[in-house]
């Protein structure tokens, strides 16, 4: 298990011109050691066809003459006999020749150096078909066919020939001389050409290997220097992301500490608006009932209770001002249920029925700024929705998906126009979007399709931890 991983890593790890090294190295290897080996059969082939080929003219001079009564025979005469064996005992031939054999067609040994063969019959070699076809066939210290057990106990380089010998008139093959030539020249030489041809395949690998390994090398340097410099830059970038967001981090944790702020200085407002000018409203109206009630001119009452029906209506405006800036306790309160609560407030205030698809699912990390603004953007929108859209078919949605909030407040109304223009209103669509986008989420507007208007919010959050 640690072998495999390690082996992996290390490929992994390893450059461009690593792994072809190694690859190229041992496929090049294993096509020079099936490319060397070819050659050197196919040199050793030719080097020892040729050998035989000249033994055997050497040879059929001799044989051919003394051979010519096989064409009408099946054995040769004596005379015949003591010819074959004076030319393969008393002449230089003889001292290169140690065993040889005429065959007739089916492996029929007629005669032989060794008498003992002399009559028998073998299953047909490779190399006596190819004679009988007419063609001169050797193999050199091959053995393996039963006539060779006498020549391979010898234990020298023999080269084993078979010899076609045709009829002097009609050229037709009559039989087949086989010799064994004891050849350590032959040997050599095949030596000395397998060790060229492999040389010479080594070389050409090596060489060719070389080469590409170089091109694959100055590639692999190039990217290796290409990757050194994407590292650095994506370092760079990955630290410029990472300054970004802490930058982020820090202008939205001072957007919702500005929002916080806000939210308590409209609170005070609204408390002052409150206990100031509403009870000073309250003590104005209480005077004029009895400065009213004072006049006998039927007139002037009149027009006292005129102002007394416009401190009413001040006083009503003040109350609402103040209670709309003040927010009810949504600490620890979930996105829904901060959104139930903004859609609670405003159909006790106006009366209107709204539809509602609220999540109260809990969501983590979720800041008191992002509170404060689920619960203003709901209050504005619901009011825009009564205000704009006569309250028809108000309704609003929420769903949470994991770190991210989606709220959407939709009517039936007329929408907001042909170049769906933002209105500017109370804290105003442009505010909530201020206020939402520097939370780091996503606001927006459009008409809908099948009539009326909708606006969209999308809030993110982190982790707790």
């Amino acid at each position: 298990m640690a072998d495999g991983s390690g082996t992996g890593t290390f490929w992994t790890r390893a450059s461009l011109a690593t792994r072809f090294g190694l690859a190229g190295g041992l496929v090049l290897v294993a096509a020079s050691l099936l490319v060397g080996q070819v050659v050197a059969s196919r040199i050793e082939d030719s080097v020892v066809r040729n050998t035989a080929i000249a033994t055997a003219l050497y040879m059929e001079s001799f044989v051919s003459p003394i051979s010519q009564q096989l064409a009408e025979s099946d054995q040769l005469s004596a005379n015949a006999r003591r010819a074959l064996e004076e030319v393969f005992t008393n002449t230089p031939l003889g001292e290169r020749i140690v065993s040889y054999k005429v065959w007739k067609p089916g492996g029929h040994v007629v005669e032989a150096s060794d008498k003992a063969l002399v009559g028998q019959v073998f299953p047909p070699s490779d190399g006596l078909r190819g004679a009988w076809a007419g063609k001169v066939t050797a193999e050199f210290d091959r053995f393996g066919d039963d006539e060779d057990a006498a020549e391979e106990a010898l234990g020298l380089p023999l080269l084993e020939i078979y010899s076609p010998i045709r009829e002097v008139w009609s050229g037709d093959v009559i039989a087949v001389a086989e010799f064994y030539e004891v050849n350590y020249q032959l040997a050599r030489d095949l030596v000395a050409a397998r060790r060229s041809a492999w040389l010479a395949v080594a070389l050409v690998g090596l060489s060719v290997g070389a080469v590409l390994y170089l091109i694959v090398l100055g590639g692999s340097r190039t990217i290796e220097r290409q990757r050194r410099d994407l590292d650095a830059r994506l370092r760079d970038v990955r630290a410029l992301s990472e300054r970004n967001r802490h930058l982020r981090l820090r202008v939205q944790e001072a957007a919702g500490r500005a929002a916080t702020t806000t939210e308590h200085a409209m609170r005070r407002i609204g408390a002052d608006l409150h206990d100031g000018p509403a009870q000073y409203l309250a003590f104005a109206a209480l005077r004029l009932d009895d400065l009213r009630d004072a006049q006998p001119d039927a007139r002037a009452q009149g027009e006292l209770d005129g102002v007394r029906d416009a401190l009413a209506a001040a006083m009503e405006e003040v109350r609402a001002i103040s209670r709309g800036l003040t927010l009810p306790d949504i600490a620890g309160r979930t996105p829904g249920q901060i959104a139930r609560m903004a859609v609670t407030a405003h159909r006790d205030r106006t009366g209107e029925d709204i539809a509602s698809s609220i999540d109260i699912s809990p969501v983590a990390g979720i800041s008191p700024a992002m509170r404060i603004c689920i619960y203003r953007f709901v209050q504005e929108g619901l009011n825009n929705a009564s205000r704009h859209g006569g309250g028809s078919g108000t309704r609003v949605a929420l769903a949470c998906r994991g770190h991210r909030i989606e709220v959407q407040v939709a009517d039936d109304g007329p929408g907001f126009g042909a170049d769906d223009a933002i209105p500017q209103f109370g804290l105003g669509l442009s505010g909530l979007r201020d206020r939402i986008e520097s939370l780091g989420g996503g606001f927006s507007v459009r008409n809908r399709d099948e009539g009326g208007a909708e606006i969209s919010m999308t809030l993110f959050t982190g982790d707790e931890t």
